[in-house]
């Protein structure tokens, strides 16, 4: 892409790796100082000094999107470091597990909810008053699961409609204040999450994976993150309130 942000501010959530990092990089290459922030202290740490490494600018801010506390410091941050936030893509979110509805523990069903959908509504409810300022965009990261069901996923499913939903209603309130608010649906990406529910365990796994869209095969991290950051730019000046399915035609089935 051509998209030039130089003179602008990003934030990314969930930044240490995957969809987040490539985010975090994709925000840099177009010319955005990057707020690179996750939980995950040694994965954020390396995709910073990756900005770093290409001659882009990005600190880390070490934060829990689920607590206000850690969400209002990371804000409170990012304008201190660069004196204003015109970006952010709202990405930290867990998987869960795989269990039928019923049989889906409680305190787990609170933390994805909590990760995955209150923590998007909190980033927004701290990232819009500075965004407003001057104008800006926000991504929020939803999933094909916020479209669709999936079976043994209750938690997951839920809050990713949660985004979207959320991602609308925000579109409505603030889109004629000069912030335009999106979501992103990515399908099966080549991730660590995948990675750690088995998906991407051996070749024929992947394969399976891959087939399961109409363009035979997963998505890669930058496919992604090239979506927010189009979203997020000029080139998007007229699309808000709009969620963005990135999934090699899954849902078209």
């Amino acid at each position: 892409m051509t998209v030039n942000m130089r003179g602008k501010v990003a934030l990314v959530t969930g930044a240490s790796a995957g969809i987040g990092r490539a985010t975090a990089l994709a925000f840099a290459q177009a010319g955005a100082s990057v707020v690179v922030s996750d939980v995950a202290v040694e994965g954020g740490e390396e995709t910073v000094r990756m900005i770093i490494a290409a001659d882009g600018q990005a600190i880390f801010v070490q934060a829990d999107v689920s607590r206000e506390s850690d969400v209002e410091s990371l804000v409170r941050t990012t304008v201190k470091q660069y004196g204003r936030l015109d970006y952010a893509c709202n990405n930290a979110g867990i998987e869960g597990i795989s269990l039928p509805t019923a049989e889906y523990p409680t305190q787990m069903w609170k933390k994805v909810i909590d990760i995955n959908l209150t923590g998007v509504w909190l980033c927004m409810k701290h990232e819009l008053p500075e965004i407003l300022k001057q104008g800006g965009a926000i991504v929020n990261m939803a999933s094909i699961l916020g479209t669709v069901g999936f079976a043994n996923a209750s938690a997951y499913t839920a809050a990713k409609h949660g985004v979207v939903g959320l991602t609308k209603v925000a579109a409505l309130e603030y889109s004629a204040q000069g912030v335009r608010i999106n979501a992103v649906c990515p399908a099966f990406i080549a991730t660590p999450m995948l990675e750690r529910a088995g998906m991407l365990a051996t070749a024929e796994v992947r394969e399976m994976m891959g087939n399961l869209h109409p363009i035979k095969r997963m998505g890669e991290p930058a496919e992604v993150a090239n979506a927010v950051v189009w979203l997020c730019s000029d080139e998007a000046s007229f699309v808000t309130g709009h969620a963005m399915l990135v999934d090699g035609g899954y849902i078209a089935q």
